[in-house]
């Protein structure tokens, strides 16, 4: 009896475990797992609007088309000079940039800090050809410059510039020059901002900068930023990046500076710059304002002789320095020029290289005594 038993309870765990197996098998329930039909796998992608695909091919074509028109015109400049080294004494150093083909005359415009301090400046063409060039004229504060080659050895037209042209944020635009010493590299993005304000070579601020996502590099400086025409809309001039390399924010200086600035650098070598004749200190920031007087603006300090503030009659504070500080007594106060509100240096120095010129006639409002004036004055040169 009890080896019958036993031999019932072996046959039924064979046949759980056989039905455990098989259904593992099989799968869920002991059905079979669904089979995948090559049909099913086979599923045809879904393809491209065909118009939508024409516009692609156009836009390439159009960047293409730019690039082969322009690229003849983009140079690639070396400067060289000689530097003192702790170790080794006066060693020779090199430096890269961009620049492009200006007019007929073998101009070409370039940033001043790409041939800053050099002994010897070399301009490479598109087509090989290296030529020397010397400095027509510079200007530090918007950072351009214009060097000069043998204009019959140069195989290519100027660049025309958008001097008409309406700059606006998400326009399309494209940089040609030579980022780490690469000649000819075209990188396109959009105009980023307009109106951006940046410390230029100088240590000075210039405004109404372009800022675009179009990669800029080492090297790039000097070359062109190009509208969708083939027109210079710009001067690529800096990045904001804090390895260094491009993070898609770079900036360069407008076309309005450029077709103001660099006829000026040709005719005279140097561009002149607006300036009322003075010195100031900023109130509520360097020196606290008087209780009963103007709460922002810039008490002037120092009046140059014979300028501009000099002859409109402007008065400098009486200065008197002690152990416990400097005291500013009287002084104007300037609040705005042309009813434009002023309140630091920067907000004065743009204000007067955006809007002025030297010879211009302004208003000045100041504060005397508790007096507002309104004083006209003949804006003279830095």
């Amino acid at each position: 009896m009890r080896s019958t038993t036993c031999l019932r309870l072996l046959l039924g765990s064979v046949l759980l475990a056989t039905g455990l197996i098989g259904g593992y098998l099989l799968g869920t329930a002991g059905t079979p797992p669904p089979v995948v039909t090559a049909q099913a796998a086979a599923t045809p992608l879904p393809t491209l609007d065909p118009s939508l695909l024409a516009l692609v091919d156009a836009q390439e074509a159009v960047t293409g088309a730019i690039y082969e028109m322009a690229s003849p015109s983009v140079v690639h400049i070396t400067s060289r000079s000689r530097v003192m080294d702790f170790w080794r004494g006066i060693v020779p150093q090199e430096g890269t940039g961009s620049g492009f083909v200006y007019d007929t005359q073998g101009h070409i415009v370039t940033n001043w800090h790409v041939v800053e301090g050099a002994e010897e400046v070399e301009v490479l063409l598109a087509d090989g050809t290296s030529l020397p060039a010397t400095l027509v004229g510079a200007d530090a504060y918007y950072d351009l410059a214009v060097i000069s080659v043998d204009a019959a050895a140069v195989n290519a037209a100027p660049l025309p510039l958008a001097t008409d042209a309406v700059l606006r944020v998400g326009q399309t635009v494209l940089a040609i020059g030579n980022p780490f010493g690469l000649d000819q590299t075209l990188t396109t993005g959009v105009i980023s901002a307009l109106g951006r304000t940046i410390e230029s070579a100088s240590g000075l601020l210039v405004g109404n900068v372009i800022q675009t996502d179009a990669a800029i590099n080492p090297g790039n400086s000097g070359g062109p930023l190009l509208n969708t025409r083939g027109q210079v809309i710009g001067i690529n001039t800096s990045i904001q990046s804090p390895s260094g390399g491009s993070v898609g924010i770079g900036f360069a200086v407008p076309i309005e500076i450029i077709s103001r600035v660099v006829p000026a650098l040709i005719a005279q070598g140097r561009y002149p710059h607006p300036s009322l004749g003075l010195t100031a200190v900023e109130l509520g920031y360097e020196v606290r304002p008087a209780a009963s007087g103007p709460q922002h603006g810039l008490l002037i300090v120092q009046i140059e002789r014979g300028g501009s503030a000099d002859q409109a009659g402007l008065q400098a504070a009486a200065i008197e320095r002690s152990y416990r500080g400097t005291i500013f007594r009287g002084g104007d106060t300037i609040t705005a020029i042309n009813g434009q509100p002023i309140r630091s240096r920067d907000e004065l120095t743009l204000y007067l290289e955006s809007n002025t010129r030297p010879g211009d006639k302004v208003t000045v409002t100041i504060s005397r005594g508790g007096e507002t004036l309104e004083v006209p004055l003949v804006v003279g040169e830095r």
